[in-house]
C-alpha cells in the first residue's frame, strides 16, 4: 500500500467515525467516507511543500560543493559534474530530490546547451526562487567576467540564513499550532464522551430536528478547524 493510499484509508476511517458519532446511522457514516477524497489535495500540497523544502536544502549542498570546486580551479561545467559525483558519494541518491535535476542539467550541458540556460530551466522546473535568483546572478556574472566563487559563497550564506529564520519561526509557532489543533478537536471529543457515556441524554440530537442541529455543529467544527489551520499557517 502506497503512502497516499494509507492517508486516504486513515481519512476514510476518521470520516466514518465522525459520521457515525454525529448521526448514529451506518448509511450516513458510509456516505461520509466519500469526504476522505478531500485528503488527496491536502496530501499533495504537503508533499509538494516537503519536496520544495528538501530541494532548497539540498541545493545548498550543491552550492557548497560548487564553491570548493571553483576555488580549486575547476571550470564551471566541470564543477557541476563533480558536484553531482560528490552528492552521489556523500548521500543516498534515493533521498536526494535535487539529484534528477542535477543529472538533467549536466546532460543538457554535455549536449551543447549553455550552463546559464540549463540553470535557468532548472529554476523554472523546480519553481524555486533561490535557484531562479542564483541562475540570473550567475548568468550576469559569467557574461561580465565577475567573481563566480564569491557569488556562489554569498548565495550559500543567503540560503543558509533564510533557512535558519524559517526554522526559528517554526520552533516559535510549533507549540501554538499544536494547541490550536488540539482545541479544534476538543468539541468532537466532548460529543463522543457524551454520546457513549450518556446515550439517553444525547438521544434527542439523533432524531428529527436534532439531526439538523448536529449537522450545523459539524459544519461549524469543520469551519473552525479550517480557520485555525489558516491563521496558524505561516508561509515565508
Amino acid at each position: 500500500m502506497g503512502l497516499k493510499s494509507f492517508v486516504v484509508l486513515i481519512a476514510a476511517l476518521l470520516s466514518f467515525g465522525i459520521g457515525y458519532l454525529f448521526y448514529k446511522n451506518i448509511m450516513v457514516a458510509v456516505g461520509c467516507v466519500a469526504l476522505s477524497l478531500f485528503a488527496i489535495p491536502f496530501y499533495n500540497s504537503y508533499m509538494r511543500e516537503r519536496k520544495d523544502r528538501l530541494m532548497a536544502e539540498q541545493f545548498r549542498y550543491v552550492l557548497y560543493s560548487l564553491s570548493s570546486l571553483l576555488a580549486a580551479g575547476r571550470s564551471v561545467e566541470n564543477a557541476f559534474r563533480f558536484a553531482e559525483s560528490d552528492l552521489r558519494t556523500l548521500y543516498a541518491t534515493s533521498s536526494l530530490v535535487v539529484m534528477p535535476e542535477l543529472v538533467r542539467l549536466n546532460g543538457k550541458v554535455s549536449n551543447g546547451e549553455t550552463i546559464e540556460k540549463a540553470l535557468f530551466e532548472f529554476g523554472e522546473r523546480t519553481n524555486q526562487n533561490d535557484i531562479k535568483n542564483f541562475a540570473e546572478v550567475f548568468s550576469i556574472c559569467k557574461r561580465s567576467g565577475g567573481d563566480l566563487i564569491e557569488v556562489v559563497r554569498k548565495t550559500v550564506n543567503m540560503i543558509a540564513e533564510k533557512m535558519e529564520i524559517e526554522q526559528e519561526i517554526k520552533v516559535i509557532t510549533a507549540q501554538k499550532k499544536f494547541e490550536a489543533k488540539a482545541m479544534a478537536f476538543v468539541p468532537i471529543a466532548i460529543v463522543a464522551l457524551l454520546a457513549f457515556s450518556s446515550p439517553d441524554y444525547m438521544e434527542p440530537l439523533y432524531i428529527g430536528v436534532g439531526r439538523i442541529v448536529m449537522t450545523g455543529a459539524l459544519i461549524l467544527f469543520t469551519l473552525c478547524y479550517y480557520w485555525i489551520t489558516s491563521i496558524t499557517s505561516i508561509r515565508i
